[in-house]
């Protein structure tokens, strides 16, 4: 790209918009500005990127932006069949996304993560396993700071190791992973991608540029994962709980590596089949960059698990309070749930994706959940697929607020309430952070009230 002489609008003023914004105009690009948001922090980043140089454009204008700009750079939050996107594309002109100017810019290795489930744990361990054995990595992409915003950290010599999810694909066309790791592909996203077999094509797309001199980690386990070896020139790594596979996989209590014993598993403080497929994905990635057992090892055992996901927050009376916002799908929320000891009252809904919640409940069923509470947009969909299932011990709440205070009342001491919602957050808040941090909030307002001075929580267990 020449930017001085090209124009973008960048549509979508979150993280990536607003990174998008500032790495254009750094390159000396003409940058426009949209977001159909207008709330303290839409305006607060148009001020901020205003101030750099950039130029908002009133939603009265926006038609004329297909004609007077090059490029849109799209936020992941937009779909890519949305009237603005489209109108670019019968324009004839480019719709790319953040990750894209990243891809075209970054110049060292990278290592990309996509998947339904365990993408940020499975980075996380990445990066810590390279820190450990004294490389710079740096996380980024879906997870941390977007990779436009890394860039001057992640010289030669560097390694980043992005996350990739199915939005972000949609817009991504240039990456060439050195590493490609699929963990899983599982129903999610289908109110945005409209079926399963489009979603896991956007996620067959990770895979795409890659050559004979790449590698790609896949899940031997997931026949969806195992057929993708098929679509790709790159070198396949496997990872897998169930066979002694070309890869990573578990035998006689150790992490293994291509018939080389790495780690004990009891290093591993998160428990969990689906943590211990994570770490073998991992143990892949880090050995095909040269990490020695030591350094995983140490990468291991100091893992705490991420913000989010199954994170003990406090306790009050009795009733521990567990923070598993980051779960928003079924498939997620049923290894939340599985994880969780002893009996629990679940908080369930949110803004529906498109999937069904049967197959929730029938791991419901099999689990210590003693009662759901459910709320949110989706409320009556995720309701009658309880009912389908014959699961009754349930209260119909609609404000999240509510339904947590619900769930505390509801909860025996002894027990859990678990914040493991099957659901994206987007009904009621800006993310599943934002949901967590209110959930996190909510304890401290029940304590306050009950004269109790707030604590800290503990993290424990995590995808």
């Amino acid at each position: 790209m020449l930017f001085e002489r090209q124009t973008f609008l960048v549509a979508g003023l979150s993280r990536s918009g607003i990174a998008s914004a500032e790495y254009l105009i750094s390159m000396g690009a003409t940058v426009y500005l949209y977001d159909d948001v207008d709330d303290d922090n839409v305006r607060a980043a148009q001020s901020k990127l205003s101030a750099l140089g950039c130029i908002p454009v009133a939603k009265s204008e926006l038609e004329l932006q297909a004609d007077k700009c090059d490029i849109l750079v799209l936020s992941p939050g937009i779909p890519i069949d949305h009237p603005l996107p489209v109108s670019f594309k019968r324009s004839g002109k480019r719709v790319i996304g953040e990750c894209e100017l990243g891809a075209l810019a970054v110049r060292c290795p990278v290592v990309a993560v996509t998947g339904t489930n365990g993408k940020t744990t499975t980075v996380t361990m990445i990066e810590g396993m390279f820190k450990a054995a004294g490389k710079n990595a740096l996380a980024c992409g879906n997870v941390g700071r977007p990779l436009t915003a890394c860039l001057e950290e992640l010289k030669e010599g560097s390694i980043a190791v992005a996350e990739i999810s199915s939005f972000q694909l949609e817009t991504l066309y240039s990456l060439r992973p050195h590493v490609a790791v699929i963990l899983n592909v599982t129903e999610d996203h289908l109110n945005r991608h409209y079926t399963f077999e489009n979603y896991v094509y956007l996620k067959s797309r990770i895979l795409k540029n890659s050559a004979e001199s790449e590698y790609a980690v896949l899940n031997y386990d997931d026949l969806t994962v195992r057929s993708f070896a098929e679509r790709t020139k790159a070198k396949v790594v496997w990872f897998s709980l169930k066979e002694r596979v070309a890869g990573g996989y578990c035998a006689e209590g150790w992490f293994c590596y291509c018939g080389e014993k790495v780690c004990p598993e009891e290093e591993l403080p998160a428990g969990g089949d689906h943590n211990r497929m994570n770490a073998l994905a991992a143990i892949c990635a880090a050995k095909l960059f040269g990490v020695s057992n030591e350094a995983i090892s140490q990468a291991l055992k100091n893992f705490r698990g991420v913000k989010h996901r199954l994170q003990t927050i406090g306790e009050l009376n009795g009733v521990t309070f567990i923070d598993d916002s980051k779960a928003t799908n079924v498939d997620s929320a049923v290894k939340g749930i599985e994880s969780v000891k002893g009996e629990c009252v679940v908080l369930l809904g949110g803004k529906d994706k498109g999937y069904p919640y049967e197959p929730l409940f029938d791991a419901i069923r099999d689990s210590g959940v003693v009662h759901a509470v459910i709320y949110g947009e989706n409320a009556f969909r995720i309701l009658n697929a309880a009912l389908k299932r014959g699961f009754t011990a349930v209260t119909l709440c609609r404000p999240f607020d509510m339904a947590v205070r619900i769930a505390y009342l509801t909860a025996k001491r002894g027990q859990s309430v678990l914040l493991s919602p099957a659901s994206a957050s987007f009904d009621a808040f800006r993310s599943y952070e934002e949901r967590g941090n209110r959930f996190a909030e909510m304890l401290d307002l029940l304590k306050q009230e009950q004269g109790i001075a707030p604590s800290e929580g503990v993290e424990v267990e995590a995808e």
